[in-house]
C-alpha cells in the first residue's frame, strides 16, 4: 500500500507541472491531425525544459513528426534542454536555418555542451552559424579538455574594475546589450584581467553609489583553473555553497564564470551515473532507447556476472557429498548468501556515495572500516540468532541451526568488509569505484556465503 501510495503521489506531482494528461492528449491530437495552430496552442504556455522532456518521452518515429510538425519553433532554450543521448537525433531533423537560429540564442557554455559530442562536420556546420566573437569564446572552450572547468564555463562575464564605484558600475551595466541572460556576480579584475573579488548583484542594488566596489566583495571568493575537473568545480559550489565562481587561465587570467546550475547539472549527472553503474547500467542509458540498444548496453555486464557467477558453482561442486548427504542444506544456502548479498550493497552504496560527496577519505578510511566491521558482527549476531532458532524448530536439528547462525556472522562480515574495501581500493587504483564494486562484492558474498555455510555444515553435521 505504501509503494501505491507514493507512486499515485509521483502521478500527482506531475499533473502539477507542465506536462499533464489533459496537455499531452491535445498534443496527441493535434499530431494526428496535423494541425500547427492547435499544437502552438498547445505548447505556447510551457516551459523550454518541458517541451524537451516532451521531445525525448516520444518514441523515434513519434519524435520525427513532432519535429516535422513544430521544426521552427524550436529554440536555444529547448535545444539546450534536450537530453545529449538524442540531441544528435533531433539536429539532424531540424533544418539547418533552424539550427542556426537557436545557437545564435544560447550562452557559449550551451553551445559547447551542444557541439563538443558531434562530428566535426557537423561541429562546424553549428559554429560556422555564430558571429566571430561568439565562435572564439566557444572554440576556446573546445580547446580544454572533455569535463574541465573550461568545458563547463561560459564566457560571457560582466566584469568591472575594483576602484570603481557603484554608481559607476550600475550605470555600465544598464548600458551594455551583450550582457549574458542570467548573471549572479560583477567580477572585479585588476589591469591584468586577474579577479581578485565579486560582488552580488544584491548587495550592489543595495549600496550607495558612491561606495567603492572592492570594499563590498565577498568572503566567498574564489577562483577555478580552466584545467579542474568537472567534478572538482561541482564539489567547490556544494561545499562552499557557491552561486557563481571566475575560471581561470594558466596566468590567472579571467577567461570565463560557471554559474551555479551548469554545477549542479554536473553533481546530479555524477550521481545518476553512479547509480547506474553500481546497478552494471550502461551511464549513456535512456527510457526512449530501443528494446536493441537496452540489450546491447547490458549484456557485457550480465556476461561479466555469468563468468564471476561460476565462481560460486565451482564452491558448491566441492560440497556434493555434504548436499546429498542432507538435501536440506541446497534450500538454506540461498538465504546465506542472498542475505550477504543485501547487506554488501548497503554498505557499498554508502561506501559509493561517500567517496564521491568525498565523506571517505584516507584521514578517516580505518574509522569507517572499523565501523563496517562492527555493525557487519553485530548484524550477524542478531540474524544468526534468529536463523539459528527457526533452523532448529523448523528442521529439528540444532547443530543445523549452529550451522546457520555461524555461516551467516561469516557472510556479514565478509560483506560489510568487502562493502567498502572494494570501492576504496578501486579508488585507490584510480578507478571508478561504481564501474565494477557491485560485481566485485555480490561474488564475494556469494562465494563466501556458499564456502562458510557447507564448509561448516561439512565439520559440524557430517
Amino acid at each position: 500500500m505504501a509503494n501505491d501510495n507514493r507512486a499515485t503521489d509521483s502521478i500527482d506531482r506531475d499533473e502539477d507541472y507542465g506536462l499533464t494528461q489533459a496537455l499531452m492528449d491535445r498534443i496527441d491530437a493535434a499530431m494526428e491531425a496535423g494541425d500547427r495552430p492547435a499544437l502552438d496552442a498547445a505548447l505556447e504556455p510551457m516551459h523550454a525544459a518541458d517541451i524537451a522532456d516532451l521531445i525525448e518521452r516520444l518514441t523515434p518515429a513519434r519524435r520525427r513528426a513532432f519535429l516535422t510538425l513544430y521544426a521552427d519553433g524550436i529554440d536555444g532554450e529547448i535545444l539546450s534542454e534536450i537530453d545529449e543521448s538524442i540531441r544528435e537525433e533531433v539536429l539532424d531533423q531540424l533544418p539547418q536555418a533552424v539550427v542556426a537560429e537557436a545557437v545564435r540564442e544560447m550562452d557559449s557554455d550551451d553551445v559547447v555542451d551542444l557541439v563538443e559530442d558531434l562530428d566535426q562536420p557537423d561541429r562546424d556546420q553549428i559554429l560556422a552559424a555564430l558571429d566571430a566573437g561568439d565562435r572564439a569564446a566557444v572554440q576556446q572552450s573546445l580547446a580544454y579538455p572533455e569535463y574541465s572547468a573550461g568545458r563547463l564555463m561560459q564566457s560571457e562575464v560582466v566584469t568591472a574594475p575594483e576602484h570603481w564605484t557603484v554608481g559607476q558600475t550600475i550605470d555600465f551595466i544598464r548600458a551594455e546589450e551583450w550582457l549574458p541572460e542570467q548573471f549572479y556576480h560583477v567580477i572585479l579584475v585588476d589591469p591584468r584581467r586577474h579577479p581578485t573579488g565579486y560582488v552580488t548583484l544584491g548587495r550592489l542594488l543595495a549600496s550607495p553609489r558612491e561606495a567603492t566596489m572592492r570594499d563590498l566583495a565577498e568572503d566567498s571568493f574564489r577562483t577555478i583553473s580552466a584545467q579542474a575537473e568537472e567534478g572538482d568545480v561541482a564539489y567547490l559550489f556544494n561545499q562552499y555553497h557557491l552561486i557563481s565562481a571566475p575560471v581561470v587561465d594558466d596566468h590567472d587570467r579571467l577567461v570565463g564564470v560557471i554559474t551555479i546550475d551548469d554545477a549542479m547539472t554536473v553533481l546530479d549527472d555524477e550521481h545518476e551515473e553512479d547509480i547506474l553503474r553500481l546497478a552494471g547500467v550502461n551511464d549513456e542509458s535512456h527510457v526512449s532507447d530501443s528494446a536493441l540498444t537496452t540489450a546491447r548496453q547490458r549484456l557485457p555486464w550480465l556476461v561479466i556476472n555469468l563468468f564471476t557467477a561460476s565462481l560460486s558453482a565451482i564452491v558448491i561442486t566441492q560440497f556434493e557429498a555434504t548436499i546429498s548427504t542432507l538435501v536440506a542444506l541446497a534450500a538454506l544456502m540461498p538465504i546465506v548468501a542472498s542475505t550477504g548479498g543485501i547487506a554488501g550493497t548497503q554498505s557499498l552504496a554508502v561506501a559509493v556515495r561517500a567517496l564521491a560527496t568525498r565523506d571517505l577519505n584516507r584521514s578517516n578510511a580505518r574509522r569507517v572500516v572499523m565501523r563496517e566491521l562492527g555493525a557487519g558482527l553485530l548484524n550477524g549476531l542478531g540474524l544468526a540468532l534468529i536463523l539459528g532458532i527457526a533452523g532448529t524448530v523448523i528442521f529439528g536439528d540444532p547443530k543445523l541451526g549452529v550451522v546457520l547462525g555461524m555461516a551467516m556472522i561469516v557472510n556479514q562480515i565478509v560483506a560489510a568488509l568487502g562493502g567498502v574495501l572494494v570501492p576504496l581500493g578501486l579508488n585507490k587504483m584510480g578507478l571508478d569505484p561504481a564501474l565494477a564494486s557491485g560485481t566485485f562484492v555480490t561474488t564475494m558474498t556469494d562465494v563466501m556465503g556458499f564456502f562458510a555455510f557447507l564448509g561448516l555444515a561439512t565439520l559440524i553435521l557430517i
